[in-house]
C-alpha cells in the first residue's frame, strides 16, 4: 500500500521508512528539516533513504496548511503515520510556542487535510510523557492522563485529543500510540544515549538527573518500528473491543501503549554504556529536573492481544547495537 509518514527524517521516522520499504510498500515521505538539532543527521537519514525503491520526499512544514493539503492530496495514502512533532521535554520550558505551532497547530492542520483525503488508518505517535503525574505502575492506557509535567506532555495530549474528534466526527479509524523511551541508532543527539555515549568516549562528565534512581521503560527502536507495522492491519473498529481495551465508545479509536513492560533503573543503562564502549563513566549526580517524572513502565497487555507479540530486545542487546552504530557514526567526524 500507499503509506504517507510525517517526520521521514526524524529518528523513529526514519527507521520506519527503511522497514515499510523493505515489506514492499510504497512511502511517501515529509517533513520540513527544522534545526532544533543538527539538520546534517536529519539529512545523512534521508540520503540513505532516497535511493530506495518506492521512496518519495517532500519538505514540508505541519504549520503551512497550503502545502501540506496539497501534499496529501497528492499522496493518496491508505495508511498515515503522523511523527512529526517537535520533541523534547526540557527544551519546551524554554520555546513553548515552538510546541504549540508543531504538535498542536501543525496536527489540526494534517487532520484538516485527512479529513478532506481520509486514509483507512491513521496512527499518530504520542508519548508516555501524557502520564504525567500518574502515580500508578504500570500505565495502562484506561488510566487517566490529565496531568501532564510539561507543555510537551501537554501538546502531545491535545494531539490526542484533536485526533480522537476527528476520528469521531468524519469516521476516521484512528490509532494513538504512547511510546516509551525509544532509543537506537540514529538517536536524537539531544536524547540521553548519544548524549552519554559522546561524553563517556572522550572522557567528560555526564549529567545524571534525579540522583540515579529514575527508571525508564526502555524500548530498542527495531521493536518499536516492528509493533508499528504489526498495527497499521489493526484499524480500531467501534463496538468490538478486545479485554481491557481502549476503544472509545464513541469512534473508531484507540490508545496503544508500545513498551514492552519492563522498566531498567538510569544507572544500569550507564553500565551498559560503560560495558558497549569500554570506558568508565564520570558521573555528575543532580536533582530532578521540571516535567521529568522518576519512573515510567507500561501496561503491555493491550498491546500483547492486538498484534501477539511485545518489544523484547534486551538492554543490552540495544545499547550494543547503539554503540557499534555510534562508533561508525562518530569516526566519519559527525
Amino acid at each position: 500500500m500507499t503509506v504517507l509518514v510525517t517526520g521521514a527524517a526524524g529518528f523513529i521516522g526514519f527507521h520506519l521508512c527503511r522497514a515499510l520499504l523493505a515489506a514492499g510498500h510504497s512511502v511517501v515521505g515529509l517533513d520540513a528539516l527544522t534545526n532544533y538539532y543538527d539538520p546534517a543527521l536529519k539529512q545523512t537519514r534521508l540520503d540513505l533513504l532516497m535511493p530506495m525503491r518506492g521512496f518519495s520526499f517532500g519538505r514540508v512544514d505541519l504549520t503551512d496548511p497550503a502545502a501540506l493539503g496539497a501534499f496529501v492530496a497528492a499522496a493518496q495514502a491508505e495508511t498515515v503515520f503522523h511523527l512529526a512533532a517537535q520533541p523534547g521535554v526540557r527544551y519546551s520550558i524554554e520555546a513553548p510556542q515552538s510546541y504549540i505551532q508543531s504538535n498542536v497547530v501543525g496536527t489540526a492542520n494534517l487532520l484538516e487535510a485527512l479529513r478532506q483525503h481520509p486514509p483507512e488508518h491513521l496512527i499518530f505517535a504520542s508519548t508516555s510523557s501524557v502520564y504525567g503525574g500518574n502515580s500508578r505502575l504500570p500505565y495502562a492506557e484506561t488510566d487517566r492522563a490529565d496531568s501532564p509535567l510539561s507543555l510537551y506532555a501537554a501538546t502531545k495530549k491535545s494531539g490526542e485529543a484533536l485526533v480522537h474528534s476527528y476520528s469521531h466526527l468524519w469516521s476516521i479509524p484512528s490509532t494513538c500510540l504512547r511510546f516509551f523511551t525509544v532509543y537506537g541508532p540514529f538517536g536524537r543527539p539531544d536524547m540521553a544515549p548519544l548524549k552519554f555515549a559522546r561524553a563517556i568516549a572522550a572522557g567528560e562528565p555526564i549529567d545524571v538527573y534525579g540522583n540515579g534512581q529514575m527508571r525508564r521503560d526502555f524500548t530498542y527502536v527495531e521493536d518499536l518500528v516492528a509493533a508499528m507495522m504489526a498495527v497499521m492491519g489493526k484499524a480500531p473498529v467501534m463496538g468490538q473491543p478486545l479485554e481491557g481495551d481502549s476503544l472509545s465508545a464513541v469512534a473508531p479509536f484507540r490508545l496503544l501503549n508500545i513498551g514492552g513492560g519492563r522498566p531498567v533503573e538510569l544507572m544500569d543503562f550507564i553500565a551498559s554504556l560503560e560495558r558497549a564502549l569500554g570506558a568508565k563513566a564520570v558521573l555528575n549526580m543532580l536533582p530532578m529536573q521540571p516535567g521529568d517524572v522518576v519512573a515510567t513502565e507500561a501496561d503491555a497487555r493491550l498491546l500483547k492481544a492486538l498484534i501477539g507479540v511485545l518489544p523484547s530486545t534486551s538492554i543490552d542487546e540495544g545499547v550494543a547495537k547503539f554503540v557499534e552504530w555510534y562508533q561508525q557514526y562518530a569516526g566519519k567526524g559527525s
